[in-house]
């Protein structure tokens, strides 16, 4: 029997670490509840001391979630790992994930800790998360720029005291396959009772080898677990990507020999799901997931695709869930057709008044356009969450006028704490006009950053998608807005994100 490669999903912690990546709670619920139709063995639900919002979500996420084992981060020390505790209460398995830098740069320049003051507060980190579940994870942070000797004096301690997970991380994406494979290996070799651990490798994608020194950690480093993100999504160039690991493990079973867990069939879902919520679109080339991923435009490749599909193609479109989105609604489908749609795409409203309104907009829409598809559905849900959510800002209406020779010109009207306000605006142009006229309101004071349009689905009758990235004292945020006009996606967009930069939560990012 070939090893298990456990697949440990961290696009609820470390992707949202991406400027403007935050997700709402309901966000995050139907993340996880899509990574657990994929069968992901580990879900990292948040890191629960960083924010209110991050402990809720994780609360929120181990109370649903009955599949995968639930894990929040922390600090190490006793006030994070009692809040991960706390949070983690309900999750029928449940991991705590605690971490300390061990690079000599890392403790003299941002801990200012001894490398002995730094291993006590590791064994002692280790010590307190055991009482509270006999599953801890352990990470050595920026463990690949640390020295050896201390490295090995660290992990040996920990695992005394009971660390059953041992994340060696690249945090700053330095490593080299090789050097990291045989970093990993060495560790094992020289530390007595590294069986004792499942060894584990998180890697960042700085130098862009994330996935290749995972997988050297794996077949070199004797690694059986993998930290990843769904479309490798993470602070600067992003963290692992899961698709190409898994894709990558199961293609090459020859040589990898391991055993997956994972449901690939919900790949591509789960890569829509978290680009709608996140507003990080996927690039057309994209291993597995980009819309060109499986496109042949030579006519070598399409006369060989043709006559054999092995000639070109290693994996099957069909396997990773790119016919999953096919299956359509309209205007005729009833209430149960919507609903039961819904639910197979995990997505839970809290009450039939909910379900109605959506329903609502569902039709409204299939007046609009002739196909509904399940990112149509996905879309409409999440403006259906901001429409009732606590936001300051909600979109009521526009009107614009846009023409040759003339100044484009847009009136808005958007409710503020549940009263409308009315504004008139010009600009370069219809967006520019929109924005304009939102703030002569609002006075914001924000830059944009980010202004994107991506088409939900194929065709002119497709919803616009606008990503809008604002800017302001250091806090940087994403807008998400859908719509088959896109002018009036560009004022759901503008509007969701002014709404984040009124949030008055912060959060504490760690990095791993």
């Amino acid at each position: 029997m070939a090893d298990k490669l456990i697949i440990f999903d961290t696009t609820l912690r470390d992707g949202e670490q991406s400027p403007g990546a935050s997700m709402t709670k309901d966000e995050k619920i139907r993340i996880a509840k899509q990574l657990e139709r994929m069968k992901v063995d580990v879900i990292e639900a948040g890191f629960a001391a960083a924010s209110p919002g991050d402990f809720e979500s994780i609360k929120a996420i181990a109370s649903i979630i009955k599949d995968s084992t639930i894990c929040s981060l922390s600090r190490a020390n006793d006030r994070d790992i009692a809040r991960a505790a706390e949070a983690l209460q309900a999750a029928q398995r449940k991991r705590i994930h605690t971490f300390i830098a061990t690079s000599p740069l890392h403790m003299e320049k941002k801990l200012r800790m001894t490398p002995d003051q730094v291993l006590e507060q590791a064994i002692q980190a280790v010590r307190y998360a055991r009482n509270f579940t006999d599953d801890v994870e352990f990470s050595p942070e920026d463990g690949s720029r640390s020295d050896m000797d201390f490295l090995c004096r660290v992990l040996e301690a920990v695992i005394k005291e009971g660390a059953t997970t041992i994340n060696f991380a690249d945090t700053v994406g330095y490593a080299v396959p090789e050097l990291y494979g045989n970093m990993l290996k060495s560790l094992r070799e020289r530390i007595p009772n590294s069986d004792k651990a499942v060894w584990s490798v998180h890697c960042h994608n700085d130098l862009g080898m994330a996935v290749a020194n995972s997988l050297a950690g794996v077949m070199i480093g004797g690694a059986r677990q993998i930290e990843c993100t769904i479309n490798g999504l993470g602070e600067r160039a992003g963290n692992t990507a899961l698709e190409e690991i898994v894709m990558a493990v199961r293609t090459r079973k020859d040589y990898f020999d391991l055993q997956l867990g994972i449901d690939i069939s919900q790949i591509v879902p789960a890569s829509k799901l978290v680009s709608q919520i996140t507003g990080f679109a996927v690039q057309p080339n994209k291993a597995v997931v980009g819309a060109n991923a499986f496109a042949h435009a030579s006519g070598i490749h399409q006369d060989g695709i043709l006559k054999a599909r092995d000639t070109y193609e290693i994996m099957r479109a069909e396997d990773v869930g790119w016919s999953a989105n096919k299956l359509v609604l309209g205007k005729l489908s009833g209430r149960n057709a919507f609903k039961q749609r819904l639910e197979e795409l995990g997505i839970s409203l809290e009450s039939e008044t909910e379900v109605n309104a959506a329903f609502a907009r569902f039709k409204e829409l299939a007046d609009r356009k002739s196909e509904i598809f399940d990112e149509d559905i996905l879309a409409l849900v999440s403006d259906e969450e901001y429409a009732h959510n606590n936001d300051a800002f909600h979109y009521v209406s526009l009107s614009q006028r846009s023409e040759t020779g003339e100044l484009p010109y847009a009136k808005v009207v958007f409710t503020s704490e549940g009263k409308e306000v009315a504004c008139e605006g010009n600009g370069n142009g219809p967006v520019d006009a929109i924005v304009n006229a939102i703030d002569s309101k609002v006075q914001s004071g924000a830059e944009l950053l980010l202004f994107s349009v991506n088409a939900i689905t194929t065709g002119t009758q497709s919803q616009g998608e606008v990503t809008m990235r604002l800017s302001k004292a250091g806090r940087i945020v994403n807008g998400v807005g859908a719509d088959p006009d896109i002018v009036v996606a560009s004022a759901k967009a503008y509007l969701s994100a002014l709404n984040k930069l009124q949030s008055k939560t912060e959060k504490l990012n760690p990095q791993i």
